[in-house]
């Protein structure tokens, strides 16, 4: 409220002043006089105040002048009152950049006058004023300086000024404020005459003015860029290149100029232009031609140049490259190679993967290199092992072999042969504790403890990507044997795991490698296993996950943490290190559903995966226990009837669980009689024989030897039944008959439920067997007819055996009677039937 009523006051002050300049006729009560009303900053300030004998507010009145800066009264000390209408006062240092000055009275509750005074810095001299010459259009000379480092708190103007002495011709250009730059037209300015520039500034507390520069207008001319139209070899001229170049067709006009000229080169393997560039003096437009040498023979360059004027003034932009190649010759100096050993077990050679690289010395002098191995052979000659455009070879030696050779071929010839000896593996260990840390955003810093070990020749730290298995990615690094540090330097990529190794090599031999894995940069995982539940039992869950791929973990795992929580309940956290890949969720209440997710983290962030819900009701835990209670019961009550079964000897238990079966390769009807059949059983060991048998047979007598006649007969019969199994009741009976039939043929085999119980209510069964006993010889095959059971009455009608039924016969028809005498078998089997009842 206060600043507002002086701001008022203020301006009522100034509207006074004013009116009192425009108007004659008033006047203002009071004046203040002062030295200056601009000031340096921190200087003291005097002033005066004299109030007219006329003015209203004084007249009659004592009153006493007091003074206000601001809105702050200053002290009486300062003050010197002459008589009432004069007071005098000093302010010892004004720190404000701008500030009223009041003359009040009557405890300054009425302003009599008032001063505005400002405060600042005369101005610096203006720096680094520097102008260039464009002649791209519209040509112009551009000029720009530096106004100074700190502020002056004052208006400040700059002009730029121009003298042409030549011509005596003067030029004065303002600037807007704040504008520390100006170009000067063409039509202001003339080449080849010099022309001399400075700049002022100025304001209330000062003028400064900067260094003038002289100089000719075309020595501060930028050319545009120059282009290179081809890069040709020089003839029978080794390590040299002919540069053809011109000026852009706008600056055509500095044909015959003297100029400056240079020209920087590359190999094009290389990633950076050679440094210092190479520079030529005296060139002219006219005759555009440069030409370097003392290049490497052999090799692509590619080359920029850039103009000047002559000994002075800015370069122009380089040019775009252009490329050439210089004269070949042979390849020069040697390559430095590591050679990995391991032994076959399958052809007992040696396993050889060899990898080299150029050495400082070594020179290629050539465009398309081959790298040949040779090994020697017994007669004294070098064996070609591998010739290729990669720098690795793998290939296998005998263990004989020492030595192999390793040369670069171009076109013009080869290098001298980098004989490379063979270290086979051995169990030296001289290397331990390697550590591998980034070391800026390209390198990697490996360091190891070595022991001092008799024989050490040095180290070798390989390096390669794990991603990437081919062996042409494969880098390595010969160390010095008391070094126990490298920094290496590749194509790294970040996010992207490398395996780092050191192998100590012996006099003897190759010494085991100490590896580890190294990031250059980590970040969190690409992405989040799934949960699996694994078990459950009454209150807790087992969860796992499958291991995070390689190229998605971005670095280093260094945990899994699974959180879980129940609706409205805390959050609980398991934990599992990057190897166990398993937790337990412990305590779960059996009746909620709980959601989870899984946080998987590296060293350099860490990635939250989606939620699952788990519930586990009450009811789910019960059926759990009782699923593995019945389960361990079955088990128990399974293996305690396998061992009873097992040592018992009960001899009708072993009957069921060994149920005898005839041999029907080993049964003959020629060879079978009532005798020998009825009421004989098998015999193991003496002991009684198994209850479950086959049928109980009866055949008719047949006579022991039959003759040929008899024989016939049963060959020639058309209706026999071909040879059936013997009863398990029977006693075992091996025949001796073979007929000269061969074909196999299905019989039949009757079956009854025991042999001794009596006959049940059941029905017999008939099985046809698929033996391949041969039958008695006939004639020719034939299909068996269709046989009811003759013998039981109670069988159904529709049951049939021993071949297809007719079909033909009408419904209620009775059939032919049965003939026994063309059924012996059958006839058989019925009496001794009747003979049991």
């Amino acid at each position: 409220m206060m600043t507002s009523t002086w701001m008022l006051v203020i301006a009522v002050l100034i509207d006074s002043a004013n009116g009192a300049r425009s108007q004659g006729d008033f006047q203002t009560c009071a004046r203040i006089h002062t030295s200056s009303s601009v000031v340096p900053l921190g200087s003291p300030v005097t002033a005066t105040c004299v109030i007219r004998e006329d003015c209203p507010l004084v007249i009659g009145q004592d009153v006493h002048i007091e003074w206000l800066l601001g809105s702050e009264l200053i002290p009486s000390s300062l003050a010197a009152n002459e008589s009432y209408r004069v007071s005098r006062i000093v302010v010892p240092s004004f720190n404000r950049t701008q500030a009223v000055l009041f003359c009040c009275i009557q405890n300054c509750s009425q302003v009599v006058t008032g001063v505005e005074i400002r405060a600042g810095y005369p101005p610096e001299k203006p720096q680094n004023l520097s102008c260039q010459t464009n002649f791209s259009s519209p040509s112009s000379l551009n000029c720009e300086w530096e106004p100074g480092q700190w502020d002056t708190h004052l208006p400040t103007k700059y002009t730029l000024h121009t003298e042409i002495r030549d011509l005596n011709e003067n030029y004065t250009y303002e600037l807007p404020p704040e504008v520390h730059h100006y170009s000067i037209p063409r039509n202001e300015f003339v080449l080849y005459s010099d022309i001399k520039i400075y700049v002022k500034a100025e304001n209330d507390l000062g003028v400064a003015t900067s260094g003038p520069l002289i100089f000719d207008p075309l020595q501060a001319a930028k050319f545009d860029q120059p282009s290179i139209e081809n890069v040709d070899v020089e003839p029978k001229r080794l390590g040299c290149l002919k540069l053809k170049w011109r000026m852009s067709q706008q600056q055509s006009w500095m044909l015959h100029n003297q100029l400056s000229l240079e020209v920087r080169l590359k190999t094009a393997d290389s990633d950076q232009m050679s440094d210092p560039p190479i520079l030529v003096r005296q060139v002219r437009p006219s005759k555009a031609v440069t030409e370097c040498c003392r290049l490497l023979h052999g090799t692509r360059y590619l080359a920029q140049i850039r103009v000047r004027y002559y000994m002075q003034g800015p370069w122009s932009e380089w040019s775009s490259s252009k490329s050439g190649v210089t004269l070949e010759t042979a390849p020069t100096g040697r390559l430095n190679s590591w050679m990995k050993v391991s032994r076959n077990h399958t052809s007992k050679n040696l396993d050889i993967q060899l990898f080299w690289k150029p050495s400082k010395q070594f020179r290629a002098n050539g465009q398309n290199l081959t790298y040949v191995v040779l090994k020697p052979n017994p007669h004294g000659k070098r064996e070609r092992m591998c010739s290729t455009n990669e720098k690795w070879c793998a290939f296998q030696l005998s263990g004989r072999v020492r030595k192999v050779y390793l040369s670069a071929v171009n076109s013009v010839g080869e290098s001298p042969l980098t004989e490379i000896r063979i270290y086979k593996p051995r169990a030296h260990t001289a290397v331990m504790d390697v550590t591998a840390v980034p070391h800026d955003d390209k390198s990697f810093l490996v360091q190891w403890t070595a022991e001092v070990t008799l024989g050490l020749t040095d180290y070798v730290v390989e390096w390669k990507p794990l991603l990437n298995l081919d062996l042409s990615h494969i880098r390595f690094e010969i160390v010095n044997k008391n070094q126990s540090s490298l920094i290496i330097t590749g194509s790294f990529e970040p996010y992207k795991p490398y395996g780092i190794s050191v192998y100590p090599r012996f006099k003897d031999g190759m010494g085991p490698p100490q590896t580890v894995n190294a990031y250059l940069r980590q970040k969190a995982p690409s992405v989040v296993p799934k949960i699996q539940i694994k078990k459950i039992w009454w209150s807790d869950i087992e969860v796992s996950w499958d291991e995070i791929p390689l190229q998605q973990r971005n670095g280093f795992i260094k945990s899994y943490q699974v959180f879980y929580w129940e609706e409205n309940g805390s959050v609980k956290v398991e934990s599992a290190n990057a190897e166990e890949r398993r937790v337990i969720l412990k305590h779960l209440n059996t009746t909620s559903t709980y959601e989870a997710f899984m946080m998987v983290s590296t060293f350099g962030g860490s990635l939250n995966g989606s939620t699952i819900y788990v519930k586990m009701s009450s009811f789910d835990a019960v059926t759990v226990v009782i699923t593995v209670t019945a389960i361990g019961v079955g088990l128990a009550l399974l293996i305690i009837s396998i061992i009873w079964t097992c040592f018992s000897k009960h001899k009708k238990l072993n009957g069921y669980m060994w149920p005898v079966v005839p041999d029907p390769a080993n049964s003959s009807i020629k060879r079978w009689s009532s005798e020998s059949t009825q009421f004989t059983h098998p015999s193991w060991d003496n002991e009684e024989p198994n209850p479950v048998c086959l049928s109980h047979l009866s055949f008719l007598d047949l006579p022991t030897k039959l003759s040929k006649e008899a024989d016939d007969i049963w060959l020639n019969s058309s209706e026999d039944t071909s040879d059936l199994g013997e009863s398990i009741c029977g006693s075992p009976f091996i025949p001796t008959y073979s007929g000269s039939n061969s074909e196999s043929v299905a019989y039949a085999t009757v079956l009854l439920s025991s042999c001794n119980d009596p006959i049940p209510d059941e029905p017999h069964v008939y099985l046809r067997s698929e033996s391949t006993q041969p039958l008695l010889e006939t004639d020719e095959s034939f299909t068996p007819k269709c046989y009811q059971n003759v013998v039981n009455d109670r069988m159904p009608k529709e049951q049939c055996f021993f071949g297809p039924c007719d079909d033909d016969i009408p419904e209620g028809e009775e059939g032919p009677a049965i003939v026994w005498d063309d059924f012996p078998f059958l006839r058989a089997l019925a009496m001794n039937e009747s003979e049991n009842d």
